[in-house]
C-alpha cells in the first residue's frame, strides 16, 4: 500500500512539473527567455495565473501592470500574446493587420515602431525574445531586425534633414475654428503651398506645406497659390 502511495505521489509530482515547465521557455545564458509563437500566445491574458506578455520587433515585455488595458476586454488586448508590430502604426487590429511584418512601411512608419519598442523598454519589464522574424533560435538578431533598425535610422536622418531644409523657408501661421474654418497667413511675405522636401523618401507619399515667400521669390517654380486667394494676399482661407 505504501509503495502504491509513493508511486501515485511521484506520478502527480511529474505531472505538476510538466505543467510548470510547459509555461517556461528555454533560458539564454543571460537569463532571458526565448519564446516560440505558440508559447507567447499562452500569455494573452486569458489565464489569470499567468502574466500578460506582448512582443514588438521580437522583444517580449511583461505588461501585466497594465492589465486593465492589455487584459481580456481591454482596449489593447489585441497586442497581448503576440508580436503585432505593424499594428502599432497601421491601426489595423484585426486579421492580417496583427502581424510582425513591416513590409511596405515607410521610413517614418518603421521609425515609429522602433520608438514604440523603446517605450516598452522604458516602461515595462523586458522578459525575452520571440524566435522567428527578428531573432533566431539562439536569440541572435536576424537580418530582418538589422534591416528594420537601419531603415528607422535612415528615417531619423531624413526627418532631421527635412527640418533643416524647411527652417530655411519660414512656415505660415495658421489657425482653425469650427465656426470660421481655417486660415493661414504671413507676417512677412505671402503664403504659398510648396512640396515638402524629402517627403517621398520619408513617407512614400507627396505632401505640401504652407511657407512664407517674399515678393522676389514668387516666381520660383513649384509654388502654389491657395484656391480663392489673391496672388499678393498675406492671408488665405483654407
Amino acid at each position: 500500500m505504501a509503495n502504491r502511495l509513493v508511486t501515485i505521489f511521484i506520478t502527480c509530482l511529474v505531472a505538476l512539473l510538466a505543467v510548470f515547465f510547459s509555461y517556461r521557455s528555454p533560458q539564454q545564458p543571460n537569463g532571458q527567455s526565448l519564446f516560440t509563437v505558440e508559447e507567447l500566445a499562452l500569455y494573452n491574458g486569458t489565464d489569470e495565473s499567468l502574466p500578460i506578455f506582448l512582443g514588438i520587433l521580437g522583444s517580449v515585455f511583461d505588461v501585466t501592470k497594465g492589465k486593465s488595458h492589455y487584459g481580456v476586454g481591454g482596449s489593447y488586448n489585441h497586442f497581448a500574446g503576440r508580436d503585432a508590430s505593424r499594428a502599432f502604426v497601421s491601426g489595423n487590429f484585426t486579421g492580417d493587420g496583427l502581424t510582425d511584418s513591416l513590409r511596405g512601411l515607410s521610413n517614418t512608419e518603421v521609425k515609429s515602431v522602433v520608438e514604440w519598442r523603446q517605450f516598452y523598454f522604458k516602461g515595462y519589464t523586458f522578459v525575452g525574445k520571440l524566435v522567428g522574424r527578428y531573432y533566431d533560435s539562439q536569440g541572435n538578431p536576424t537580418k530582418s531586425l538589422k534591416g528594420v533598425e537601419a531603415k528607422a535610422a535612415r528615417g531619423a536622418q531624413l526627418l532631421e534633414k527635412q527640418k533643416l531644409e524647411e527652417a530655411k523657408q519660414p512656415s505660415c501661421n495658421s489657425r482653425w475654428s469650427q465656426d470660421e474654418g481655417g486660415e493661414v497667413w504671413c507676417e512677412d511675405g505671402f503664403p504659398r503651398l510648396v512640396q515638402r522636401p524629402l517627403e517621398i523618401a520619408l513617407t512614400g507619399k507627396m505632401s505640401k506645406r504652407c511657407a512664407c515667400f517674399k515678393d522676389y521669390q514668387l516666381d520660383q517654380p513649384g509654388l502654389e497659390v491657395y484656391e480663392g486667394c489673391d496672388f499678393l494676399a498675406k492671408a488665405c482661407r483654407v
